[in-house]
């Protein structure tokens, strides 16, 4: 095994290599410094062959000696185009065009886009997108967007949970600039540990994902890139206050201390200490939560030299309290006369990112990743207690270079991974150590202008999963002008951690049983599924205005799932899948540019999500069949003195979901088998005052839709039918907020 590990990683550097064009376009800042440019249209002169630079301004192009003239051009810029005799690094500032003012701008560049180009189903969040609701967090952030779902876990923590394609966020690689962040302790609350100003853009990838980034990507893969001090404003203060309660500040300071340095101060701190009972049900709607949250980054570019390397260091503190109205903590810890809740998290951690591009062979290059973390958490769900300490080193080594021309282009390294637990549940100790060495290989077939081809695998050796393979593969094909038609497959395994990402199962009077097969994770064996995934992405002219339409189609079978069984009151049982386990997720999406500066975004999404539990073949509870979106942004800018007004409204509609049986209850205690079918209504109204200022005001939830008695038996917390696992819908009902941002550039 070890001489294929070796293999596949140096592979590579036995390759002969050839030509390739790299470069970056930028811009300039009010300082006159040079920042990337994202979004610039880059192609060969009188050919199809073309791209369009990344967030950092990059792009990649295939080199013949018979291409001789690249044409670089952007909206408001004017086109420059260049003579190339030969592959090198380009580096090239695009000027703005001296006849066109910021009011008379016609075409805008796109909050949220799907690349046409890629083999992946890759959609980007811009940071445009993120200012369309008041993201307070990661968590908050997919709003408005249509291939997440964002619902609540239980009634009393306030904890949101995302889906992706019929399945939770566990099944879902969640990285943070391409390093897996959301992961073993901080599965429940670590969305929430991701302050939404702090986050660049998103990338939403459906489906397998590269064998680069791990193999536990099931579903998917989202990865938010966070801004970065050379190109984030100066200063930048964003002040938050809703009627819910919730305060939060957010404070960024940037400076270049050199021409190649440069370094941030991120700080984020959140509080609310008001409590509500709207449902007269004696439980806090909202828990008391408080959090701070600072990070300084590093960033070196050395663009002469093809160095850019990025260092974070961040510590959070975050507090939450939850429970019956009159609990007091320094009174009522775990005592049976009030129920009550904390949960205190404290983390620490470190990573980097390093990479080079060789200035004479840019078409090589090497990049190292580097992260470590120490999540300590500490908490109590009424009688239970649930401790848990996760430190965790993760480094990943990856190589880049191309086969024979530019359009066969290959990814290999080296992954190594260490996890080590100690878990605390009640008065049992769960602790184990987790070890993995992985290699990967990639390679890349990509012909723009019609094929792009992407393959890769991986072996890794765990110490309790053993040596296995996950192959991934994804392909894109034209057959049209603006079209894109997309095919994937790929396989993913994983370490389940029933107890960091169930917490919600805590806070019940439920008996947890872990029914022990001869796995070697409590028990368990872990889970093993293949994810297949079909989409078709169309852009075309409606009454001659630009509109998209979207389809897509995937299918995740288990082979192996560790199933978390609700369908009997008074337990939970936790055992291995006997039977068949899938989700199939079908979506079409539409979006349209109705006038200039109104744009409509809508979808609909149909789930079939069935487990084999021990009663039979089941649908999976709170999950939604049918979903509706639609979202609508308008613009009103009608002189640069007035500035600009952003209009918002993004409104969902859910179908019934299934309850978890519970004809074995009292009857007093008994729900039918679907929830009602619910709807919410958020909007948000920004003035613009100037590229500094800018103020918001917005709602949430302007229906008012609430679920009537979300927690069962709160009358007797302590008896043994409460639970407050069965929530389908909002809590809170409506609620409104105004915030402000300075930004100084």
């Amino acid at each position: 095994m070890k001489f294929i590990l070796y293999l596949i990683l140096f592979i590579p550097f036995f390759m002969v290599s050839q030509s390739e064009i790299n470069g970056m376009v930028m811009d300039l800042d009010m300082q006159n410094k040079n920042i990337p440019l994202s979004g610039a249209n880059v192609f060969w002169l009188n050919t199809s062959i073309g791209t369009i630079t990344s967030d950092d301004g990059t792009f990649r192009l295939p080199y013949q000696p018979s291409y001789k003239k690249i044409v670089i051009s952007y909206i408001g810029f004017k086109s420059d185009t260049l003579t190339i005799d030969s592959p090198k690094m380009i580096y090239h500032l695009l000027k703005a065009s001296e006849d066109l003012s910021e009011v008379n701008v016609s075409a805008r560049k796109k909050s949220t886009t799907t690349s046409y180009l890629s083999s992946q189903n890759i959609s980007t969040i811009s940071s445009k997108e993120l200012l369309k609701a008041a993201c307070c967090n990661l968590s908050e952030s997919f709003e408005t967007n249509p291939s997440i779902d964002v619902n609540f876990t239980d009634a009393i923590s306030g904890t949101k949970q995302i889906k992706m394609l019929g399945l939770t966020s566990p099944y879902i690689l969640i990285a943070t600039e391409n390093i897996p962040s959301i992961r073993g302790a901080s599965q429940a609350y670590g969305l929430s540990f991701i302050p939404g100003t702090w986050v660049e853009s998103i990338q939403i990838t459906k489906g397998a994902g590269s064998v680069v980034n791990g193999f536990e990507s099931i579903a998917g893969q989202i990865n938010a890139e966070l801004v970065k001090p050379s190109t984030d404003s100066r200063v930048f203060f964003n002040a938050y206050g809703s009627l819910n309660g919730r305060t939060e500040l957010n404070t960024h300071l940037n400076t270049n201390i050199s021409e190649k340095w440069s370094t941030g101060l991120y700080l984020h701190a959140n509080n609310r200490s008001k409590k509500f009972d709207r449902n007269n049900d004696s439980f806090l709607d909202m828990p008391l939560a408080k959090q701070i949250n600072v990070m300084n980054r590093w960033q070196y570019s050395n663009l002469e030299k093809g160095l850019i390397s990025f260092l974070s260091v961040r510590y959070l503190n975050d507090e939450k309290q939850s429970g019956q109205l009159s609990f007091d903590p320094d009174k009522n810890q775990r005592s049976s006369t009030v129920w009550g809740s904390e949960v205190a998290t404290k983390r620490f951690e470190v990573s980097g990112k390093f990479g080079y591009v060789n200035p004479e062979i840019p078409y090589q290059s090497l990049g190292l990743q580097l992260a470590y973390s120490d999540h300590n958490q500490e908490s109590y769900f009424g009688l239970n207690q649930y401790d848990i300490r996760h430190k965790s080193l993760y480094t990943n080594f990856v190589y880049n270079s191309i086969i024979s021309d530019s359009r066969h282009k290959i990814k290999t390294g080296l992954t190594v991974i260490y996890d080590h637990y100690d878990e605390a549940v009640n008065s049992k100790f769960y602790g184990r150590k987790e070890q993995s060495v992985g290699g990967f290989f990639e390679y890349s077939f990509d012909n723009l202008e019609a094929l792009n081809l992407t393959a890769g695998i991986r072996v890794d050796h765990h110490n309790l999963l053993g040596t296995f393979i996950t192959p991934r593969l994804h392909a894109r094909y034209t057959p049209w002008g603006k079209s894109a038609l997309r095919f994937s497959v790929g396989r993913g395994k994983r370490a389940a951690n029933i107890f960091a990402e169930n917490q919600r199962l805590f806070a019940t009077s439920r008996t947890i049983n872990i029914e022990n097969s001869s796995g070697e994770l409590y028990g368990l064996e872990p889970e093993v599924a293949w994810n297949y995934g079909m989409s078709f992405l169309q852009g075309f002219k409606f009454f001659d205005r630009k509109a998209e339409l979207t389809l897509d189609f995937y299918r995740t079978d288990f082979q192996s799932q560790v199933v978390v069984d609700f369908e009997t009151p008074y337990e939970v049982n936790i055992y291995n899948l006997d039977g068949s386990s899938y989700a199939n997720s079908f979506q079409v999406e539409f979006s349209l540019n109705i006038l200039k500066y109104l744009d409509l975004k809508t979808a609909y999404k149909f789930y079939d999500v069935k487990t084999q539990y021990k009663f039979g073949k089941l649908k999976k509870p709170l999950t939604s069949q049918h979903r509706i979106f639609a979202n609508l942004s308008y613009e009103i800018r009608k002189t640069e003195n007035d500035g600009l007004w952003k209009f918002d409204t993004t409104f969902n509609w859910f179908g019934k979901q299934r309850f978890s049986s519970t004809t074995l209850s009292p009857e007093a205690y008994q729900l039918p088998t679907y929830s009602p079918t619910i709807s919410t209504l958020n909007a948000q109204v920004t003035k613009v005052f100037s590229s500094s200022f800018e103020v918001y005001l917005g709602a949430e939830n302007m229906t008012n839709s609430t679920q009537n008695n979300p927690i069962i038996s709160s009358e007797n917390p302590f008896g043994s039918n409460f639970d407050t696992t069965f929530v389908y819908g909002p809590i809170f009902g409506s609620t409104y907020y105004v915030g402000l941002r300075y930004r100084l550039n």
